[in-house]
């Protein structure tokens, strides 16, 4: 699965790549990010978070319980039903794209045929909605009967259909009077194809057969139904999010759509490394430590937990901001985007890593707060966070315009994460607090002086390569590779015991 995610995650960099170098930053990009954030916020919303999750639950339990015939008959009644849910949705959203457009840019109306590309591309591709929601009930199937490496694999294929199929099909669309952008439009739903269909085979192996079943009323239906409910109501807060920041990254300047996109790409990298992995990695341990009612256990989990992540994520943070205009020149400027482009996407780029260690840490203490049955301390912190955001955009938009969007994301994050610490404190009668501000100090020390040693070191560097793509490659390198082994040695002297750890497993493997 590591290998998968790895495979999907670079292969979605590239696929950034291509965007940037044929269509660079402006009126065309901004487009098609907001027609694909339509029907993608409400598959995050609907499909493919809470239903997967939901039904995976309740598809075990048969699996486990009730017997092939009973198991696979669900399985039939969720993939139909949710077609008909989700084609009655979609079609919907066809029919009322201009108005969608209108809801989340309005501003798009201002600059002539932005909001009808917009518009257009949105009909285009909102099937993707239905497609991979297809795609994660049938994941979850595999995942049950214990497949994981082509499920996880799957979103590759939708990012090089999307590459493949979107850069052929944008080179033939101006030949049917349509901007290149809407070829990639169609390659989008072309990948979202082939993340259903790469699946389909391995599903047949496991002993799916397809067959006509309708049943609206079934327990195991109702129960998914029922299990979905509360985590829609969490993801809805970051849905609203993504809203917002689209409604005001709409009225700053052409091109900010894009440049936030690009630079959150970037971001999001560290995010799924550190943030994800870790919070999947505590939710078993912690699960576990509830269930025994080990409340000094818990306190011990999640105080390791958070040191790791601070160890990860901090030095990981002030890396990409130090760094950030080379290391989006490099992977960004070639074909039509420009320097500037490059500069106002790495502006972006240092306001979203101000809140990667808190969104990692979040991601930490959400499954302590589950493992303890208490989702309404996660959901109301959801919702601060929405508030925070629009407080935050509406102090800074105006001074700051699009890094205002990513700076209002992280100081949200930071407020979402104090108050879950806070109240997770109070609800393990004590974290020891002391002990990360400690480990805080340590690892914010041994940052400080690995991203002067990486900055200086790329300055040094830069005088003496060539100035082309191979010398900006080989500077980059130099500093980041320089930064590491500072920031490792520097580390190990201030006896982290996370740290430690981790030498005493890399020492055990070694030998």
């Amino acid at each position: 699965m590591s290998v998968a995610v790895l495979i999907s995650r670079l292969l979605g960099l590239v696929r950034e790549q291509v965007f940037a170098a044929l269509f660079g930053a402006g009126l065309a990009i901004d487009a098609f990010v907001v027609a694909f954030r339509i029907p993608n916020l409400l598959r995050d919303l609907f499909a493919e978070g809470a239903l997967s999750t939901a039904f995976v639950t309740v598809f075990s339990q048969y699996d486990a319980k009730e017997g092939p015939e009973r198991t696979w008959r669900l399985a039939n009644n969720v993939l139909l039903c949710l077609t008909l849910v989700v084609g009655t949705i979609t079609c919907l959203g066809i029919l009322w794209s201009p108005e969608l457009v209108s809801l989340m840019a309005p501003d798009f109306a201002k600059v002539p045929g932005k909001a009808a590309l917009t518009a257009l591309m949105t009909r285009i591709m909102f099937p993707f909605m239905l497609l991979v929601s297809l795609a994660a009930v049938v994941m979850g199937i595999l995942n049950t009967k214990g497949r994981f490496f082509i499920p996880a694999l799957a979103s590759s294929f939708f990012n090089l259909g999307s590459i493949v199929a979107g850069v052929s099909l944008s080179l033939v669309a101006p030949r049917f009077g349509q901007p290149p952008i809407v070829g990639m439009a169609v390659g989008t739903l072309i990948g979202g194809l082939l993340q259903l269909a790469v699946q389909l085979p391995l599903l047949s192996r496991v002993g799916y057969r397809p067959a006509w079943v309708f049943d609206p009323f079934d327990p195991g239906l109702k129960q998914i139904f029922r299990l979905m409910l509360p985590a829609v109501l969490g993801l809805s807060a970051s849905q609203i999010n993504i809203f917002i920041n689209t409604f005001y990254a709409a009225r700053c300047p052409e091109g900010s759509i894009s440049w936030l996109n690009y630079a959150y790409r970037l971001d999001h990298l560290p995010q799924g490394l550190f943030g994800v992995a870790l919070g999947v990695a505590t939710l078993p341990l912690a699960s576990r430590l509830a269930a025994r009612e080990d409340l000094a256990g818990l306190r011990d989990a999640c105080r390791s937990s958070l040191s790791l992540a601070l160890l990860l994520t901090v030095p990981a943070a002030a890396g990409l901001a130090v760094l950030a205009e080379p290391i989006c020149a490099l992977i960004y400027q070639h074909g039509r985007f420009t320097a500037f482009d490059t500069r106002q996407t790495a502006a972006a780029l240092v306001f979203y890593t101000l809140g990667l260690f808190a969104f990692s840490g979040s991601k930490i203490l959400l499954p302590v707060f589950y493992a303890l049955n208490n989702t309404r301390i996660p959901v109301a912190g959801s919702f601060l966070t929405v508030a925070a955001n629009l407080l935050f955009i509406n102090l800074t938009l105006e001074a700051l315009q699009h890094r205002a969007i990513a700076l209002s994301m992280s100081l949200s994050s930071n407020v979402s994460f104090l108050f879950l610490l806070l109240m997770l404190h109070r609800r393990l009668k004590g974290l020891p607090l002391t002990d990360l501000a400690l480990t805080f100090a340590k690892v914010g020390l041994a940052t400080l002086i690995m991203a002067l040693a990486a900055l200086g070191m790329h300055q040094v560097a830069g005088a003496y390569l060539p100035p082309g793509l191979a010398g900006r490659f080989l500077a980059l390198m130099a500093a980041i590779l320089t930064g590491v082994a500072v920031y490792a040695a520097v580390i190990l002297r201030l006896r982290i015991p996370e740290a430690q750890e981790a030498l005493r497993l890399l020492t055990l493997r070694g030998d």
